[in-house]
């Protein structure tokens, strides 16, 4: 009697130890099959109900074992809240990103010379970035002053949670571009004809539109420089761009610079009244450090590169010689 008793508690737990193993097996290595890449867990939501959703989208073939397995590990399937990457994942491992708060890192990059309406209509098309700004009082949120808050957002990649407000990505680019254009306006060469660091940001601005090539931001600074210090306009297509918005169809006319416009800077004296785009770093400097040059005038290459002048028949050679024979 003792002999049989003994072969049932052997076979019992030899059944639960074999049990235990195949529970252990499937629930460490059955693949979490979403159709989707991200999932958005909800404040208070439980692993069960999670669970259930999941089988009822086939993502995995039952929760039973998950369920026995959470009465032994409790503190494993509790849930944070938030967006998660769950692609490539088994359903445990899934579980362990969502227990764990690892949640999914998206990114949103403000590119030089871009310009503040683009960077606001691609914030309304970022994944899972929440849209705040229409509701807000921009200048004062950002305490921008009066001007508006073109070229005061730094170009960078910026990471974020799921659920982020699009107000605090552009919160932290404001910051970033204010310590840094402090930074550069203390390092400003001495007499060069910029009042303020609000004009170095200006000109930094047009500087970034007009380079193609980082290496000739400086030479380019140096002809807007010794326009304004000799009383020039400094008849350059990008403000005059950017005072057309909407209407420019990618072509300047004739008839755009003869327009009067605040951004005109044929028709206007001096630099237009707010920066144009989103200076880099190097534009920054460039505007306040600009490269020492008896230039006045520059054109296109139509490679990225420009040809400086010193006189208007100079300059006129070389638009002749880049721009009319082509």
């Amino acid at each position: 009697m003792i002999r049989y008793l003994l072969v049932a508690i052997v076979l019992v737990t030899s059944i639960t130890i074999y049990s235990g193993y195949i529970l252990f097996d499937k629930v460490h290595s059955e693949p979490l099959s979403l159709d989707k890449q991200y999932v958005q867990i909800e404040t208070g939501q439980t692993f069960n109900r999670l669970c259930a959703k999941w089988q009822a989208e086939q993502a995995l073939s039952s929760c039973w074992p998950y369920k026995i397995y959470s009465k032994f590990y409790p503190n494993r399937f509790t849930l944070k809240a938030g967006v998660y990457d769950l692609s490539s994942q088994t359903v445990m491992s899934a579980i362990i990103r969502i227990n764990r708060g690892i949640k999914a890192d998206f990114t949103f990059t403000i590119i030089e010379g871009e310009s503040y309406s683009a960077i606001i209509e691609k914030l309304q098309g970022s994944d899972f970035l929440i849209f705040d700004i229409p509701n807000m009082d921009v200048n004062s949120h950002f305490q921008f002053g009066n001007a508006h808050p073109e070229g005061w957002l730094f170009p960078e990649t910026y990471h974020y949670e799921g659920g982020t407000n699009a107000s605090a990505l552009i919160s932290r680019a404001h910051s970033k571009m204010k310590r840094l254009l402090n930074d550069v306006w203390a390092q400003r060469a001495p007499e060069i004809p910029l009042k303020n660091k609000y004009e170095a940001l200006i000109l930094a601005s047009i500087i970034e539109k007009e380079s193609g090539k980082a290496a000739e931001r400086a030479t380019i600074s140096s002809v807007f420089h010794n326009r304004l210090n000799k009383g020039m306009r400094l008849q350059t297509d990008p403000t005059v761009i950017y005072g057309l918005g909407e209407r420019y169809q990618g072509d300047i006319k004739r008839v755009h610079l003869k327009e009067h416009t605040p951004y005109n800077t044929y028709r206007i004296d001096g630099l237009p009244p707010t920066p144009i785009a989103m200076p880099s770093k190097d534009a920054l400097l460039a505007a306040v450090k600009p490269k020492v040059t008896d230039y006045f005038y520059f054109v296109s290459k139509g490679n990225g590169e420009h040809h400086f002048s010193k006189s208007l028949q100079e300059h006129n050679r070389a638009v002749r010689k880049y721009i009319l024979n082509k």
